[in-house]
């Protein structure tokens, strides 16, 4: 196997395995079904809690909102846990996380198959989910990379960007060349190059499951602007 493909596999293993559910999870606060909903409301008004637990016999059976908090108890406004609540195990990788966050915009986390903890997007802050969504774009650009360097030999991909951006990746292969980096023009692109140029490939376009190259473009777009979320603000 290549060294780059050895370098790629031990990254995604690393970001997959490496984090799970619980480093980003908070523990679910709940309360007997028979507590009374104005005094659970005012606690969840006080923490700025959208949802608490609800124990039935000692064990976390599904949950309250607090809007539905205005009289009774707590038991009068039960939701009990369903599929479509999209619990996760205590070791669901991230990529399962986000993807529970986009459908319910929170998720149960299980702990020994009962719910004890939850995630919600505010949670996406966190240093782990941040350094994963870091290393999961870092993983995109190195494939994109290896997919030009194979694809476009010869630096044969420069048809497809203006002379202004070749230059820019001319300059900064200069300058890593100069610092002792042997390093080939294809890897001094910027990250929206690399995306500008693969989508002027068809199969490419239809492997990602895009049928316009301006669906990708703006997907690239997307990828773009989250890396630099990440690297300079939150």
């Amino acid at each position: 196997m290549p060294w780059r493909d050895t370098q790629s596999s031990r990254l995604r293993r690393l970001f997959l395995e490496g984090f799970s559910a619980m480093d980003v999870a908070e523990p679910l606060v709940s309360f007997d079904e028979t507590a009374k909903a104005e005094t659970v409301c005012q606690f969840m008004q006080e923490k700025r809690f959208a949802l608490v637990g609800v124990r039935k016999k000692g064990l976390v059976e599904g949950y309250v909102r607090r809007e539905d908090l205005i009289s009774g108890t707590c038991g009068d406004h039960f939701q009990p846990f369903t599929p479509d609540d999209d619990l996760v195990p205590d070791t669901a990788n991230l990529i399962d996380v986000v993807k529970s966050l986009a459908i319910n915009q929170q998720c149960f986390v299980t702990i020994l198959d009962h719910v004890g903890a939850i995630i919600t997007l505010t949670d996406l802050e966190k240093p782990p989910m941040r350094m994963f969504l870091f290393g999961m774009i870092t993983i995109i650009e190195m494939t994109m990379t290896e997919v030009l360097r194979q694809r476009y030999p010869g630096d044969s991909w420069q048809e497809f960007l203006s002379e202004k951006r070749v230059d820019v990746a001319r300059k900064l292969q200069e300058e890593r060349n100069r610092r002792g980096q042997q390093v080939e023009l294809v890897d001094c692109l910027q990250f929206g190059d690399k995306g500008w140029i693969i989508t002027y490939d068809d199969q490419l376009r239809e492997a990602l499951g895009h049928k316009s190259r301006r669906e990708t473009r703006n997907a690239v777009k997307e990828f773009e602007a989250l890396r630099n979320n990440l690297a300079h603000t939150q």
